[in-house]
């Protein structure tokens, strides 16, 4: 359990990987064979070097499937990986002994397991040796189990206060993988991460708030059970509060991995009826919970919690309450014409119709209240997160502004989750 829990991201084990990913780099290098030295290790680097910058403009100037660039950072690790593969070849050609060859692929094997190590420390989308292998979620629960209806459950303002744990209460929570099917939108998600705190399977049962979360983009509803610590903030927080917490739905906000639907309805994908009308709709029917909107909140990072805020000012009677970590200004796919002519017919008026920061400034919603979560190491989106936070409190919501340490990445929004899920438990009424 020990090793599991060893930090990818900080601690000795990322420096004692990247020590032993230079070794392998230098012995598939370094050789007594001039022929090695003089063609193989400079084809490998030109080839390194022109494979990494042809995946940097298919991806950046091509595809541009992210409204964010890469950090370049990423493409110079990636490179590094890939002249361990190519350089690689030639030392098992060359090689005349089998441990040669096996020692040759060790070190390949070292410098791709350092490129990945260094890549992981850009994103944190892995915190854990657990994590990366994915031993250290929560422990699964079947539908029929989530759905087991207590006859007579616990209600009260704040739930706290009404609320007893009984002695044969789960100590942590349970995850239920499940489909949640788009009836009115059309939309085709990919499973839903349900966490559902240990309260939820006690006898009987507290009617317990929703907190609907999204990922980000590139990336997946897993992506809030490894990186994003999503079990590990709520056992904490159910912990100290007799086995209460949130209902946590991870719904699929994209569609898949590299989508970016833009969370609107549009010719991309009806994203936005599925979150404010399907995923609500299946959870009041199929769980056991608050079904008061007040009892509700919606949060997400960078692409999802651009998407909570535009959940937030469109719906407000489906979620007025919001958590974004790392938003942005306005959902894009890169470019103002390029977002206009993709989702909405080349028409400002129709983007500017659901565009958070346009609805702010003509709307009011004084009744809706939000944090704005933003990494100190992350200027770009500090800069977001400012214009959202005056834009909101113009438009009489009550915002709070946080910043974390970290950059763009899970080190950030983990982090803002833990800090600011105290604040949502008492927004949603378990605590007062």
């Amino acid at each position: 359990m020990a090793l599991l829990d060893t930090s990818l991201v900080s601690g000795p084990l990322p420096t004692v990987v990247t020590s032993v990913g230079v070794v392998g780099l230098v012995v598939l290098v370094v050789s007594r064979r001039r022929p090695h030295l003089l063609r193989s290790v400079p084809i490998s680097l030109l080839a390194a070097a022109a494979l990494t910058a042809l995946g940097w403009v298919v991806v950046e100037k091509i595809w541009r499937g992210f409204p964010d660039p890469i950090q370049i950072a990423v493409y110079v690790w990636i490179g590094v990986g890939l002249l361990g593969l190519l350089l690689l070849v030639p030392r098992i050609v060359a090689a005349r002994r089998w441990w040669t060859k096996i020692l040759a692929v060790l070190a390949a094997v070292a410098v791709v397991a350092t490129a990945a190590l260094q890549v992981n420390l850009v994103f944190a989308a892995y915190p854990t040796v657990g994590s990366a292998l994915g031993l250290d979620a929560a422990e699964q629960v079947g539908l029929d189990e989530a759905t087991d209806r207590s006859t007579d459950p616990i209600t009260g303002s704040p739930l706290e206060s009404v609320w007893t744990p009984p002695p044969d209460m789960p100590s942590g929570g349970r995850i239920l993988d499940t489909p949640i099917p788009g009836t009115a939108s059309g939309f085709s998600a990919r499973n839903a991460q349900v966490y559902l705190p240990p309260a939820y399977f006690a006898p009987r049962r507290p009617l317990l708030p929703v907190l609907v979360l999204m990922a980000g983009q590139p990336g997946a509803p897993d992506d809030w059970l490894t990186g994003g610590r999503l079990v590990q903030t709520m056992d904490a927080y159910a912990a100290d509060h007799g086995g209460l917490a949130p209902v946590v739905v991870v719904a699929d906000a994209t569609g898949s991995a590299v989508a970016n639907p833009l969370c609107v309805d549009s010719p991309l994908g009806n994203v936005a009826t599925y979150l404010s009308t399907d995923v609500p709709t299946w959870v009041r029917a199929t769980l056991q919970v608050n079904p008061d909107p007040r009892s509700w909140a919606v949060g997400g990072l960078s692409y999802g919690g651009t998407c909570a805020l535009q959940m937030a000012t469109n719906f407000p009677q489906v979620y007025p309450t919001f958590l974004v970590l790392s938003g942005q200004l306005a959902p894009t796919l890169g470019d103002k014409q390029r977002t206009l002519d993709a989702a909405f017919g080349g028409s400002e008026a129709a983007f500017e119709a659901v565009n958070p920061m346009n609805l702010m400034a003509t709307r009011r919603y004084d009744g809706s209240a939000g944090v704005f979560v933003v990494g100190a190491d992350d200027p770009e989106y500090k800069g977001y997160a400012a214009q959202l936070v005056a834009a909101a409190r113009a438009a009489g919501m009550d915002v709070q502004y946080l910043e974390v340490p970290g950059g763009h990445s899970y080190q950030t929004w983990s982090e803002g989750l833990r800090r600011e899920i105290g604040w949502l438990g008492t927004r949603t009424g378990i605590t007062a």
